[in-house]
């Protein structure tokens, strides 16, 4: 039976490594049905074969069409739920709706975001019938003073004020949507996977200058009830715990609502390694259902009711262990639902449900048949669940721990215990977090000693017992404990060795460190476990491959609407801008830079060259600069204004971009073409002082040029017919980022004319508000013969300016990430 649990679990994930779906109709689906009955039939006669090689045999048909059926699941659910789309016609539309808040609404300082039910389309087609409009919708409602004019601003304040959402009301709005699309990076989180594993079909903005009403106050539903109480939980914590530090921590551990965590809190959590225990982890609904189970356990056993309580009848007849049971169980199920049902949570929750039926049964089942049964329950429930990394590490730490002890004979001190445990939890867990995260801790033991029992037997019960009960005092300690916690965290997190970070490492070095992983683990007694370490080796040192000296690789990365680009030459890295910041919690810097540059392996910059002071080529600076050590920053933004508290990062040199800075690194140029000195001295425009860089290989060249206008590209034009002169510029590049996304106040024909680019790369958000690249100018570029590159739909570009080879034959090789790395899931269009 375990073995069948996997191979389903198996045939799940094999779908969701899949690029298209085109080939799972009806007439394979019924193929591969049929395909798994008669495996099934023909499993049943051979086990009846007293022959061992059949028997062996019957046992490879059973995992054969227990793999087929978890593909078939899969593939049958896919179909369905993106067969529940937004049509591409119908983007950016009003259309008007009735549905119902379902999840808990989240303020950020820009803008309110909630889940939204559509019930019913008021909006009509052509033909007069509804529009057809997703069921699952995400929705934003921007505040004032962001994105909008002054007039629109005005109606934004009005409607914050007259409208407040909550969970389980009934509105009727009227919407523009979007398909679902996010920014598609190496290494980077992918949004529109995530979406359809949380059945999320369109995002959209709430429309402020519209008939928008409330319909009813609360729809009575069980999703909707819980989705209200979280609600109500965190308005009480926030209410308590108004203007604390920590306020977002507690909300976390007592109803999963992590999304108010700072970013520089995350990176403690995240380089201490005890960032699993920021929300509602598997360990805390464990403790707490324990402290149940223990609890009612010495009351039933005794008869602490009273003496002719109907209750002191019951406890004669009915066993303390299965009341107890229930009590455990009532308690797990409510503390899952408050934190949203995640997926650590609905493993530790079925996994205590089946270990709970075998206490009340009175059977003992191993944990290497509940493990097994729960991954199944927990995927048949979610198939899309094998691609978040919290699947992988909570399975995963189970699966680790429940090795490390099968071997005990007998029971070690509970010290001795815990220090195992512990090291069996970070050494276990080191091949899957450099894989999916490119770093582990190394102060990960020490910090969870710590926070674990502050945390889940301290901080957690003083929580729950503060928002469901007027009990102030309660929340309030939760927090001065979690501060303290905080504090040791702090220290840990600054010591100079707390991570190791590592390049994402090929499979087959991630295979060979778990072999490595099971050989250490093994029962005490048996030698050279040790060795199990050597095997850790090719992962921890295998390297992505640099440039060779002369060459050159650009990642334009796609981080929506703005600009980040990180060039590689054999032993330097630069990165030209940092993308836009999304929100205080969360920039490009953080989710986009940083994860790339950890999964090639990059530990630092040589340099910074930030175009201008923009939100969408700066945005993300702050969290560069916190994370990676950087050489030098040079920017056309005012020194003394550059970022505020960004440079209090780190020591670092700064200095302003001017035309004629140049260096070369490993045989490649790198010369600034613009702006001049003297221009710092008059009054252009930040766009119009964007720093232009060209960058020149043996093999071609790059032009990276910000967000410059007309005026800029006029006077490099003149500088470059002028080659003599001192500020003369050489403009013709093969390749080049197209200025200011591709607006109609920039790249005029003659500047493009004089770049002449093969091919150039338009780096713009998604349907983004300004309509980049407008097709004028697009045109413009087609007609100069240039390849056209939009990062909407192309994803991050990796462009290498390298010796051809055999493999690749051209000097210069341009890759699309989505169309090198393609999931079923993917907009086509």
């Amino acid at each position: 039976m375990p073995l069948l649990c996997l191979a389903f679990v198996g045939g799940v994930w094999a779908l969701q490594l899949t690029p298209h779906l085109l080939l799972f109709s009806t007439f394979y689906a019924i193929t591969y049905l049929a395909l798994s009955l008669v495996l099934l039939l023909a499993s049943v006669r051979l086990i009846q074969k007293k022959q061992f090689r059949l028997k062996l045999f019957s046992v490879f048909l059973r995992i054969s069409a227990a793999f087929i059926l978890g593909f078939l699941y899969a593939s049958t659910l896919a179909n369905s739920r993106l067969s529940d789309e937004l049509s591409h016609a119908n983007e950016q539309q009003a259309i008007a709706v009735i549905g119902v808040v379902s999840s808990l609404p989240v303020n950020t300082e820009r803008a309110l975001r909630l889940d939204f039910d559509v019930e019913k389309t008021l909006t009509l087609d052509v033909n007069g019938k509804p529009l057809h409009v997703p069921r699952h919708i995400s929705l934003m409602q921007y505040q004032a003073n962001f994105a909008f004019s002054a007039q629109e601003n005005a109606r934004q304040t009005k409607l914050s004020q007259n409208q407040q959402f909550h969970a389980g009301q009934r509105w009727q709005l009227t919407v523009k949507l979007k398909r679902p699309h996010g920014t598609y990076n190496p290494h980077g989180f992918d949004f529109e996977a995530w979406a359809l594993s949380e059945n999320m079909r369109a995002t959209g903005t709430i429309q402020s200058n519209a008939d928008n009403k409330l319909l009813q106050n609360f729809v009575w539903q069980a999703g909707y009830i819980v989705e209200r109480l979280r609600e109500k939980t965190v308005h009480r914590i926030q209410t308590v715990l108004e203007n604390k530090p920590y306020c977002a921590e507690i909300s976390a551990l007592v109803a999963g609502d992590d999304s108010a965590i700072h970013a520089d809190n995350w990176a403690v959590y995240l380089r201490t390694g005890v960032n699993h225990l920021m929300s509602i982890s598997g360990l805390h609904i464990t403790m707490l259902a324990g402290l149940a189970f223990s609890a009612v356990s010495f009351l039933w056993r005794r008869h602490l009711f009273g003496k002719h309580h109907y209750l002191s009848q019951l406890s004669l007849s009915i066993p303390a262990r299965k009341v107890a049971t229930i009590a455990g169980f009532i308690v797990a199920l409510a503390y899952s639902l408050i934190a949203g049902f995640s997926i650590p949570t609905q493993r530790t929750f079925y996994m205590l449900s089946l270990l709970g039926v075998a206490l009340w049964s009175g059977k003992n089942i191993s944990i290497w048949r509940v493990l097994p049964l729960t991954l199944l329950i927990v995927v048949l429930i979610d198939p899309w669940s094998v691609n978040v990394p919290g699947f992988w590490l909570s399975f995963g730490a189970v699966a680790v721990l429940a090795y490390a002890v099968s071997g005990n004979i007998a029971q070690p001190h509970w010290l001795i215990a815990s220090i195992k445990t512990q090291w069996a939890a970070t050494i276990g867990l080191v091949p899957v977090l450099i894989l999916m995260f490119g770093q582990t801790s190394l102060v990960s033991p020490v910090a969870n000693a710590v926070a674990i029992p502050l945390i889940s037997l301290l901080v957690v019960p003083l929580a729950l017992l503060g928002s469901f009960l007027p009990i102030d005092w309660a929340l309030q300690l939760a927090h001065t404990i979690f501060a303290g916690c905080m504090a040791i965290l702090q220290y840990l997190s600054s010591l100079p060795y707390a991570t190791w970070q590592q390049a994402t490492p090929p499979m087959w070095a991630v295979t060979l460190s778990l072999i490595g992983v099971v050989w250490l683990l093994l029962p005490k007694g048996i030698p050279l476990r040790w060795l199990g370490l050597t095997l850790f080796i090719p992962m921890l040192l295998i390297a992505p491959n640099r440039p060779s000296v002369g060459a050159m690789q650009a990642t334009v990365l796609d981080v929506g609407q703005g600009l980040a680009v990180v060039v590689k030459t054999k032993n330097h890295t630069l990165l030209y801008d940092t993308g836009p910041k999304y929100s205080a919690q969360s920039d490009s810097g953080s989710r986009i830079i940083v994860p790339f540059l950890r999964g090639e392996g990059i530990h630092k910059l040589d340099g910074i060259m930030l175009s201008h002071n923009d939100l969408d080529h700066s945005g993300g600076l702050n969290s560069v600069l916190a994370q990676l050590p950087i050489q030098w920053l040079d920017s056309s933004i005012p020194l003394d204004t550059l970022l505020g508290e960004a440079v209090n990062h780190q020591p670092i040199n700064l200095m302003h971009c001017y035309a004629g800075q140049h260096w070369v690194w490993d045989g490649v140029m790198f010369d600034v073409l613009y702006p001049t000195i003297a221009s710092y001295e008059t009054n252009l425009t930040d766009n119009n002082r964007s720093c232009v860089l060209k960058i020149s290989s043996q093999y071609g060249s790059l032009l990276l040029t910000g967000d410059i206008e007309k005026e800029a590209e006029a006077s490099m034009i003149n500088a470059d017919s002028n080659l003599a002169g001192d500020l003369a510029v050489d403009l013709a590049s093969d390749v080049m980022t197209a200025p200011h996304h591709g607006s109609k106040t920039s790249s005029t024909s003659a500047f493009i004319q004089a770049v002449n680019p093969i091919a150039t790369i338009f780096t713009a958000g998604y349907l983004n508000r300004f309509g980049h690249p407008k097709p004028i100018i697009v045109a413009r570029y087609e007609a100069n013969l240039s390849e056209i590159i939009k990062s909407d739909t192309a994803g991050a570009v990796q462009v290498n300016f390298a010796k051809p080879n055999t493999k690749n034959p051209q000097k210069i090789n341009i890759t699309q990430y989505r169309q090198s790395h393609p999931h079923y899931w993917q907009d086509a269009d």
